[in-house]
C-alpha cells in the first residue's frame, strides 16, 4: 500500500466525514475524545466505511485511538498500523 499524499484538516469530526463523503480514502487519529467521533461514526458507517483500532478490534468511542477508512483499505490500514499501538497505561 502506498500514499500519494497525506492530508489533514484538524478537525477529526470532518476527516471523518470527509472518509465518508469519499474525498479520504482513509484517516487514523489517536488521543480522541468520544464528542469527536460520535456523529461522525455513525454518518461513516452508514456510507459503508468502516472503523476499528490501530489493532483491528471493534470501534468504541472510549478507545482513544481511530483507524476508519471506505472499507476496501481497512485491513491493510490495520496491518501498517498494528505495529504503532496506543498505550493506554
Amino acid at each position: 500500500m502506498k500514499a500519494r499524499g497525506v492530508r489533514r484538516i484538524g478537525a477529526a469530526g470532518l476527516d471523518l466525514c470527509w472518509v465518508a463523503e469519499g474525498r479520504f480514502d482513509a484517516f487514523w487519529e489517536e488521543d480522541l475524545k468520544p464528542w469527536d467521533m460520535a456523529a461522525p461514526s455513525v454518518i461513516l458507517t452508514e456510507a459503508g466505511g468502516r472503523m476499528s483500532t490501530y489493532d483491528g478490534n471493534a470501534f468504541s468511542s472510549y478507545v482513544p485511538n481511530l483507524i476508519a477508512s471506505n472499507g476496501f483499505l481497512h485491513e491493510k490500514m490495520v496491518e501498517r498500523m498494528g505495529d504503532y499501538r496506543y498505550d493506554l497505561s
